[in-house]
């Protein structure tokens, strides 16, 4: 007992400690708690924010601004976009960006400080990116704050779409928080206005209401599009390249049919959830949270992919008195179906929580603005905005000092949704392999020969000139077809994002939604079963074959070829097994910035992006290839994290299809030096995990000219042909003679007695 209460009391002891010293740590660090503006305000000069401005003034108040002076005279003030609002960006970190904004709320200046994003990931410049955001330059954002103009928008840079949307929203949301708080003076005061509201819902309201009645009545609002009225507003924006690039074959198919709804009101929610499920939901918001649903169908997702890959839908936007607020995953939550009567069978039905912060009035109008992006040809994106109003009918709300503002009206698309259910359509994925028929069969066809090869290539290693030219031949397809013409070439960021997608939420549609990715990952996840990581880096990976066709071109050039020393060699393999680990651990930290280094594959530079990007990139591919000229498939040995990634699985694989002999290795060593990726050791067995399953091996072992246990099978063959006789190996019946020269002849037949 004496024991126990001593442990007790060393216990308290400690909790003690732990608290006094995070308190130290607090009071020691007063500018930690107050802001980072004073940090980054340091990486900055006054006129790069300002035009003209000579000097900054004392950081004061929380979150913290700086005065900017020309001389004696206020110019306006800087404040950093992370100390006001949120600016997580795709990788996961705050995006941080000195503002410069005047006393009208008017912004003068963007200085873009730090940040973690991987915006190099397909070698876009800084530059592009900042560029891209500096189009708030000049915008009011006093009349955004009261209510009278919608908050501008960024030009959208493809590839960094997610980082761009992030960094615009981020300085207008800090920026119309500052000017409500009255922090800039009177004057972006005087334009914010005042935004207080006396409606309040009606929470005893709670009976429910089929599908029609709810779109009847207002309670789920929606936008109607088809694929026709897009490309003609792509055409009408200037966008011609865009709008020739429809989602569908189809003018007038489904392009998007979106429904949005408030479900934290009582009898919308439970109308749309069922009383069991807005229960569950009522039971987890936190004060000051709200909830509505999104719900679409059609050729075009509203969700879009970002989500998954970083955790940030970027195609949807919750606007209201001139913040904009982007859903993150943590707050989504996948819909099976809607509960109310009659209501439609939709691909997408999401859940998103309004976080408290936002300062989300149910009750006032508000929009969410839909981005429609569209592919205008290379890597461009062209991108229209369309924005789709609620305001809840009055029936959900009571007012209790003053009148209820009048609503707005409602937009176009509203005006012109039908009441009636919308037919049920082809989800997004189905979609894709529909549009794609042509290469999804010819990639099943390939695969189909490939898988062919495989099982009857005995037969065919037997006939080494024809073996040879079918395989320059499927190399040739998979490089010229399935690689820059179909870009289907696998990544290890697909390996990467198949096990974040595991941890963080598994959805087939992402993955179904390209089809011929799918279809190889599927070839190679039943390959790795009998073959191992051979038959995709051997026939299927179009770098691969890149490689080895140029170096076949260079042998063919007479270009010495350089035999690594098996000692220098089993040190140099591991090397990619390294990259694809750290790659990996990276990826658990953040998937971002694990794509970004991901870059040390040359695939994208080579395969997809033909060599059209910076030289950086277009340099290091370059120099692997040029290796690859004298070492035969250099990267796939030593660097590709994705063999090193596929190798591990592959040695689960249940046959082996590849034969050897007894004097393989000893004394033997004819395989071991001819093999192209020196996958067989010194001791004859073959290292499964750097095999490309070339079969060169595999010819060796049928030839009976190369190949020593097949050199003395065939002179033991010959000894006994010459030592033997037809008879004695029963070729010829026993009654047959034998000339000298070994020539058989038939033995004269016994002349008949003549009868007496």
């Amino acid at each position: 007992m004496y024991q126990a209460a001593t442990d007790k009391m060393q216990v308290q002891r400690l909790l003690r400690a732990v608290i006094v010293f995070f308190v130290a740590m607090l009071l020691a660090f007063p500018s930690m708690a107050a802001g980072q503006l004073s940090t980054y305000l340091q990486k900055v000069q006054p006129e790069e924010i300002f035009p003209g401005a000579t000097r900054f003034g004392d950081v004061t108040g929380d979150p913290p601004i700086a005065p900017v002076f020309r001389g004696d005279s206020l110019l306006g003030y800087a404040y950093l976009n992370s100390d006001v609002t949120s600016s997580v960006g795709y990788s996961g970190k705050p995006i941080h960006i000195v503002v410069g904004i005047g006393s009208k709320g008017v912004v003068h200046g963007l200085k873009l400080v730090d940040h973690k994003e991987p915006i190099v990931l397909i070698g876009i410049p800084e530059a592009k990116v900042v560029a891209s955001v500096n189009a708030l330059i000049g915008k009011d954002l006093g009349r955004v704050s009261a209510g009278t103009e919608r908050p501008p928008q960024v030009d959208i840079v493809s590839g960094a779409t997610v980082t761009v949307l992030v960094m615009g929203d981020s300085v207008v949301r800090s920026a119309v928080k500052l000017i409500r708080s009255n922090r800039l003076g009177a004057d972006a005061a005087a334009q914010a206005g005042s935004s207080a509201q006396l409606r309040k819902v009606d929470l005893n309201k709670t009976d429910t209401s089929d599908w029609q009645t709810l779109i009847g009545n207002g309670s789920v609002r929606s936008l109607r599009l088809t694929v026709g009225e897009v490309s003609e507003a792509f055409r009408q924006a200037g966008q011609t390249g865009a709008a020739g690039r429809p989602e569908t074959h189809g003018p007038g198919d489904r392009f998007i049919d979106l429904y949005i709804a408030p479900v934290s009101v009582p009898a919308i929610g439970r109308s749309l959830l069922g009383d069991a499920r807005y229960e569950q939901m009522r039971a987890k918001l936190k004060p000051g949270e709200e909830a509505i649903v999104v719900a679409g169908d059609g050729a075009y997702s509203f969700k879009g992919s970002g989500y998954v890959r970083g955790g940030i839908f970027d195609r949807i936007e919750l606007l209201q008195d001139g913040q904009g607020l982007r859903f993150r995953d943590r707050y989504h939550t996948r819909l099976p179906a809607l509960a109310a009567p009659g209501a439609p069978r939709l691909r997408e039905i999401a859940l998103f929580v309004v976080p408290a912060e936002f300062g989300f009035d149910v009750t006032a109008p508000w929009e969410l603005q839909l981005l429609v992006q569209r592919s205008a040809g290379g890597r461009d994106k062209a991108v229209l905005p369309y924005n789709l109003g609620y305001t809840l009918p009055d029936a959900y709300v009571t007012v209790e000092a003053a009148p209820a503002p009048s609503p707005v009206e409602p937009s176009v698309a509203e005006q012109a949704t039908p009441a009636e259910p919308l037919p049920e359509g082809q989800p997004l994925w189905m979609k894709m392999w529909d549009m794609n028929r042509v290469t999804v069969a010819v990639t099943i066809a390939a695969v189909l020969v490939l898988t062919l090869i495989f099982f009857f290539q005995d037969w065919l290693v037997k006939r080494p000139a024809l073996f040879a030219w079918v395989r320059r031949s499927y190399l040739l397809f998979t490089l010229v077809w399935l690689g820059w013409y179909a870009n289907a070439q696998l990544s290890v960021v697909n390996v990467l994002t198949f096990f974040n997608s595991l941890v963080t939420g598994f959805h087939w549609e992402f993955f179904l939604s390209a089809p011929l990715v799918f279809l190889l990952w599927g070839s190679v996840a039943a390959a790795l079963l009998f073959w191992g990581r051979g038959p995709f880096c051997g026939w299927l990976c179009p770098f691969g074959a890149l490689q080895e066709l140029t170096n076949n071109v260079a042998r063919w050039l007479k270009v010495p070829q350089v035999r690594v020393p098996w000692g220098l060699h089993e040190r140099l393999w591991p090397i990619k097994y390294i990259i694809f680990l750290g790659l990996f651990g990276l990826s658990l930290y953040s998937l971002a910035l694990a794509e970004v280094f991901s870059e040390v594959e040359p695939f994208k530079t080579a395969i997809i992006l033909k060599f059209a990007r910076e030289w950086p990139f277009v340099l290091f591919a370059l120099t692997v290839l040029s290796a690859g000229l004298f070492i035969e498939r250099f990267y796939c040995r030593y660097l590709c994290p994705l063999g090193a990634a596929l190798a591990i699985p592959g040695r689960i694989r249940m046959f082996e299809w590849l034969k050897r002999w007894p004097e393989c290795g000893s004394p033997c060593q004819r395989c071991a030096k001819e093999c192209p990726v020196q996958s067989i050791h010194p001791e004859g067995g073959i290292n499964v995990n750097e095999c490309i399953y070339c079969m060169h091996c595999q010819e060796l072992y049928h030839d009976d000219q190369r190949c020593p246990h097949m050199i003395q099978v065939r002179l033991k063959r010959e000894k006994f042909m010459a030592l033997s006789t037809p008879v004695s190996r029963g070729e010829v019946p026993a009654k047959t003679a034998v000339t000298h020269k070994g020539v058989p002849i038939r033995k004269p037949e016994p002349a008949p007695e003549n009868p007496v």
